[in-house]
């Protein structure tokens, strides 16, 4: 178990290293940058794709203050009924069946995006590399393929969990495309009134590192270019040194369990739809159910 959790968490901290290579931090030069983007990709299971379809979607967030996606996950629920209730009974055992659905499509994006058809060959021949990797450690040692599909369970897990309290942001269907303009680009207060800091710890830093003070969000956004282990103190510059800014763990918590199957629709009965400062301050109620498949290594 503790080697599970050892390979989990080195794929947890591969995929916060990719977000900082996709905003050019570790290296001054960006082709390096994108070569340990690239590589880290591997440790992750985002590699079926091109590493620049991860940062181009993920700078259209920062850049245009919205949620660019291609994949329209409550058009494709609400037309697939059975789908819609297996990925709900998943969800009922914390298994991230929808996020799961997001990373299928990843792994065949080229024959299932139209856009990235282009892409094929390099699909297809990273498929047949992990298939192989993944059929050798299977003859070796099922356990230890057993132990790889766990870890990468808690790996998405653990996105899933940090990102679902980031933004209040609506998903909009343009990532392919460039005639839109977004309604919120370059409104700085809006963009700050609609990300949220969610904290595994306001008291203990060090335990923030676990995922490189990935909860430090507002101050991510307000500096994307700070590396990861600036992101406390930017935030206290920012936005001062006071809890009621932020989100704390507790409340994340009983927002995972208790909204776990209310999070695909954001249809809990018992909640109502808040935005902006009343979304903060639900949040830290735990009146709010969240979201999922958000991930920034879903490119699309």
């Amino acid at each position: 178990m503790a080697a599970i959790l050892l390979l989990g968490h080195s794929m947890i901290i591969a995929a916060y290293l990719i977000h900082e290579c996709a905003h050019n931090i570790i290296f001054k030069d960006n082709k390096y940058n994108a070569l340990l983007g690239s590589g880290l990709s591997w440790i992750c299971g985002s590699c079926y794709g091109k590493y620049e379809d991860i940062r181009y979607k993920h700078f259209r967030h920062h850049v245009d203050n919205d949620d660019v996606v291609w994949f329209d996950y409550e058009t494709f629920f609400s037309e697939n009924p059975t789908i819609y209730k297996v990925v709900r009974f998943l969800e009922s055992f914390l298994i991230p069946a929808h996020d799961l659905i997001m990373h299928f499509i990843m792994t065949f994006s080229a024959f299932i995006i139209s856009e990235r058809r282009n892409q094929w060959l390099r699909n297809v021949i990273v498929i047949l590399i992990r298939s192989t990797y993944f059929g050798i450690v299977l003859v070796l040692s099922p356990m230890a393929l057993v132990g790889y599909l766990i870890a990468y369970l808690v790996m998405i897990s653990v996105l899933r969990f940090m990102d679902s309290l980031q933004h209040d942001y609506p998903y909009n269907l343009t990532l392919f495309e460039t005639d839109t303009i977004p309604p919120h680009k370059g409104d700085y207060s809006w963009e700050q009134e609609h990300t949220f800091s969610n904290l595994i710890s306001w008291r203990y830093n060090w335990l923030n590192w676990l995922v490189l003070n990935f909860g430090f969000h507002n101050a991510h956004h307000a500096r994307p270019t700070t590396p990861w282990y600036k992101l406390p103190q930017l935030h206290r510059e920012l936005f001062g040194d006071k809890s009621e800014n932020v989100i704390r763990l507790w409340p994340q918590i009983v927002i995972y369990f208790k909204y776990r199957r209310h999070r695909i629709f954001h249809d809990a009965p018992d909640l109502r739809s808040v935005e902006g400062k009343d979304f903060l301050l639900a949040a830290q109620k735990a009146k709010v159910t969240g979201g999922n498949a958000a991930s920034f290594l879903t490119a699309f």
